[in-house]
């Protein structure tokens, strides 16, 4: 399934953020199901003791399966996965929703949680368009 590359969308621009769209719906569909069945007790046991082949039983993207080994929570959710299809995984390794935001974000659980209560990021720091950035890092 091959073809011409979709023209970006304008909130593709925008840093920290990954919108769940159509295109990216479709892209994560399998992996989105492999996450959702990390709800079952056995399934979990069963990922756990061989998660390379467990994630063989779903026509996922190898990138898809290589950010999932990784726990690669935003590579992941730029592969089409759901947030809170991800707190799956998380949980399945006894981890919680705030260490998963905290991994995505850089920063420690404490530090996530301080900045969280405070208020969330303040809009006068970083950066506005990911364009702003290119070519710098």
């Amino acid at each position: 399934m091959s073809g011409p590359k979709p023209k970006p969308n304008e909130y593709d621009d925008i840093p920290g953020t990954i919108v769940f769209d159509a295109q990216r719906a479709r892209k994560g569909y399998h992996l989105n199901q492999f996450l959702y069945s990390l709800m079952k007790a056995e399934n979990r046991k069963e990922f756990l003791s061989d998660e390379r082949k467990y994630l063989d039983k779903f026509p996922m993207l190898e990138e898809q399966k290589v950010a999932v080994m990784a726990r690669d929570w935003n590579t992941l959710l730029d592969l089409g996965g759901v947030s809170y299809a991800l707190a799956k995984l998380a949980f399945t390794d006894e981890h919680s929703y705030q260490y998963m935001a905290a991994e995505m974000c850089g920063m420690t659980q404490q530090g996530y949680a301080d900045m969280m209560i405070a208020g969330g990021r303040s809009l006068d720091d970083g950066w506005r368009f990911k364009h702003e950035r290119e070519g710098k890092k």
